[in-house]
């Protein structure tokens, strides 16, 4: 899925991206999709175990063992690394993006290959693209197998003349079949424990740039308002943090049972509503949201209320335990050196509601309503 699903109809209109019709354009892409599912039948390697629209598909390699495919990109956020020029960062997001997708099935991360498409060759830019994959690797504990780099001049067109490019990737992962997590598992009254975002990620930049930036890239060297003095340009650039090792430490912490875990990206907390049990959530205690959200909803005028379809708003990451098991979900962010609060808890939903009664929210199947 894109990395901008989900938000507000409202919000991404204004900002240039129509969400509103994904549904049902998708619907008609799915249905070819799902019918190539027959080509590898139950008990075949590569048969699909879990389906599509969850954080990651897994297929079946043989009793025990399963292979983990996710896929994503980085979305416009590389227009603001156009902007500023720095290639840095955004290698790490493409890594994110993928492995953080993947372990919400209970896999390990193990290899990822990177497509880089350029309208044109630059060593600089590239050697920086680089860096910032093996970084993300690194925090991932992934190798990079390869990958490909297309020139497509004719088809991009970016923030800089010569300086269009698109990152995407499919990544892999490792998980024993019978310790596959889809969130079946889930039951009233497990915790919810939030884990801090680094920042914006890579989720919103479209309305992220119409809020702070001028039409035509401008002010991204400007002073982040309220941001103890990073730029606006920084403050987009932030790359999205990677949870797999503090998510994969508790998963095999033998005294905490997780039911579920979420990757918090377009969509905010819809993203938690994914999860095959019949029982959605109550999240009365969200976190103030960092400067970046506060600079975007000052900029807009709109209600936080109307950031939360859009925007991660400081939590990118949630796991969902048996009551007892918070302390070691808080206790392994601390570790890992992010802050992480108690959000609320799982609740009896046949429709998997998730309320935000602290900004005047619900999420049902139809996408997000006042309370």
């Amino acid at each position: 899925m894109s990395a901008e699903q989900g938000a507000s109809r409202d919000a991404y209109a204004s900002a240039g991206v129509d969400v509103g019709g994904e549904h049902a354009a998708l619907a008609g892409l799915l249905g070819h999709v799902k019918g190539t599912f027959a080509h590898r039948p139950p008990g075949s390697v590569g048969h699909v175990e879990t389906g599509v629209g969850y954080f990651a598909s897994v297929l079946r390699l043989n009793d025990q063992l399963g292979l983990a495919v996710a896929a994503d990109g980085v979305g416009t956020k590389l227009l603001v690394a156009q902007l500023c020029e720095r290639y840095d960062t955004v290698g790490i997001d493409l890594v994110a993006m993928n492995v953080n997708d993947l372990v919400c099935v209970g896999a390990e991360p193990i290899s990822l290959l990177d497509y880089v498409a350029v309208e044109a060759l630059d060593e600089a830019m590239l050697t920086e693209l680089g860096a910032g994959l093996a970084e993300g690797a690194a925090q991932a504990g992934c190798a990079i197998a390869g990958g490909e780099l297309a020139q497509i001049g004719a088809m991009l067109r970016g923030a800089r003349p010569g300086k269009a490019f698109d990152l995407a990737a499919v990544a892999l992962g490792t998980v024993a079949l019978d310790q596959v997590n889809l969130g079946a598992a889930v039951q009233p009254g497990d915790v919810v424990v939030g884990w801090a975002s680094s920042g914006i990620h890579s989720n919103g930049l479209s309305l992220a740039r119409k809020a702070l930036l001028a039409e035509d890239g401008s002010g991204w060297d400007q002073p982040l308002p309220g941001g103890g003095g990073e730029t606006i340009g920084d403050a987009l650039l932030e790359p999205t943090r990677i949870y797999v090792k503090p998510a994969l430490e508790l998963l095999r912490d033998e005294g905490v049972e997780v039911s579920a875990l979420a990757h918090i990206t377009g969509g905010g907390y819809g993203n938690m509503n994914r999860i095959a049990a019949a029982c959605g959530y109550e999240l009365p205690n969200l976190p103030e949201p960092p400067a970046i959200f506060r600079a975007i909803e000052e900029a807009t005028k709109a209600p936080r209320s109307e950031l939360y379809p859009a925007f991660n708003m400081g939590v990118g990451f949630t796991v969902t335990v048996r009551p007892g098991g918070e302390d070691a979900a808080l206790a392994v962010a601390e570790r890992y050196g992010f802050p992480a609060w108690v959000l609320g808890e799982a609740v009896e939903s046949a429709e998997r509601v998730i309320t935000l009664p602290s900004v005047g929210l619900r999420i049902d199947p139809s996408g997000f309503q006042p309370l």
